[in-house]
C-alpha cells in the first residue's frame, strides 16, 4: 500500500497507459448490461474511484507542477474516451459527448487540486487540511450509497464500502507524521459517523404513482383506503388530481422488495395488486 502513495516512478508514458486502461475499464463497466445500477456502474457517474486515481498521480508526482499536468493529462485522455467506446453501443450516439462538458470542468478543475494537493506530502499539520474537503466530498458519497444500499440491500454496497475503506486509507498512508495522520483520520470517522446517522435518519425514498382511477380498469375516490400489506415498504395514500379530475394512489417507498396494495371500499370489499419495488420503478399486477 505504501507503495501506490509514493513508491511508484510515475512516468508519462505509465500516466498515458494508465489514463487508457482507466477510460477502457469504465467504457466497459458502461457498456455491459449486467452492471446496471450495481457498484460496478458507480465509476462511469461518480467520483470515489477517480478520487483514489487522482491521489495516487499526485502522491507519485516528483512537483507541484508535475502533479498538475499529470492529473490533468490523466484526465483529458480517460474521460473523452470512455464517451468514444461507449459510441457505438449507445442509442445516442455522439450525443453522448454532451454529457462530457460537465466532466470537461473537473477536468480543468484537475490542474490547481493536483498543484495544491501536492503538498500533501509535505507532512505538516496543515497538509491535513488539503486532504480534509476531499474527505467531506467522499463522505458525501458515502452517504448517498448508504442510502441506497439501505433501501435496495445489497446493491451499491461495495460503493459505500470502497467510500468509507479509503477514508481510512488516505489518512493512514498519505502522511507519515503523527500529526497531520491523526487530524485528518479524526476527521474521516468523524465524518463517516455523521453521514451514516444522517442516512439512518433520512431514508431514501422513492414516490411514484402506483394506480389511476379509470373507468375501464378500476374506479375508486377518497371514501376508499388503500394500504400496503406490510408497511415496512413505505406508505400509500389517495390523492386528487387536479389535471386528471380524477384520483390516484401515491406511494412513498422507503425498501426494495415484494408486497400487496390493497385497495378496500367503504363495505370492506377489497381489491387487491401484487407490487414488485424496485429502486425506480414497479411491476404492479392484480391478484
Amino acid at each position: 500500500m505504501k507503495k501506490i502513495f509514493g513508491g511508484i516512478n510515475l512516468t508519462w508514458k505509465k500516466l498515458i497507459m494508465f489514463s487508457i486502461l482507466a477510460g477502457v475499464y469504465t467504457a466497459i463497466m458502461a457498456i455491459l448490461p449486467i452492471t446496471s445500477n450495481t457498484s460496478f456502474r458507480d465509476i462511469t457517474v461518480s467520483f470515489e474511484v477517480w478520487i483514489l486515481f487522482g491521489i495516487i498521480i499526485i502522491m507519485n508526482s516528483k512537483s507541484a507542477k508535475d502533479s498538475a499536468l499529470k492529473c490533468f493529462v490523466f484526465f483529458l485522455i480517460s474521460q473523452p474516451l470512455i464517451y468514444l467506446l461507449q459510441v457505438p453501443f449507445s442509442w445516442q450516439g455522439w450525443g453522448l459527448f454532451n454529457y462530457y462538458r460537465y466532466w470537461f470542468i473537473w477536468t480543468v478543475a484537475c490542474i490547481p487540486m493536483g498543484f495544491i494537493g501536492y503538498y500533501m506530502k509535505k507532512n505538516k499539520w496543515w497538509s491535513a487540511f488539503i486532504l480534509i474537503p476531499m474527505l467531506f466530498f467522499l463522505g458525501n458519497h458515502y452517504r448517498l450509497y448508504l442510502g441506497e444500499t439501505l433501501f435496495n440491500f445489497p446493491y451499491h454496497l461495495l460503493s459505500t464500502l470502497f467510500c468509507a475503506i479509503t477514508m481510512i486509507i488516505y489518512p493512514v498512508f498519505i502522511f507519515k507524521d503523527k500529526k497531520p495522520k491523526m487530524i485528518a483520520l479524526i476527521a474521516s470517522i468523524l465524518i463517516l459517523a455523521f453521514m451514516s446517522v444522517f442516512s439512518l435518519l433520512n431514508k431514501t425514498i422513492y414516490n411514484t404513482i402506483v394506480l389511476v382511477s379509470d373507468e375501464e380498469k378500476i374506479v375508486f375516490d377518497d371514501s376508499y383506503k388503500v394500504y400496503l400489506e406490510d408497511n415496512k415498504y413505505g406508505n400509500v395514500k389517495i390523492v386528487y388530481d387536479d389535471n386528471l379530475e380524477d384520483y390516484r394512489v401515491d406511494a412513498e417507498f422507503e425498501k426494495a422488495g415484494k408486497t400487496k396494495v390493497i385497495l378496500e371500499d367503504a363495505n370492506g370489499n377489497k381489491t387487491i395488486y401484487n407490487i414488485d419495488i424496485k429502486r425506480d420503478s414497479f411491476d404492479l399486477k392484480k391478484e
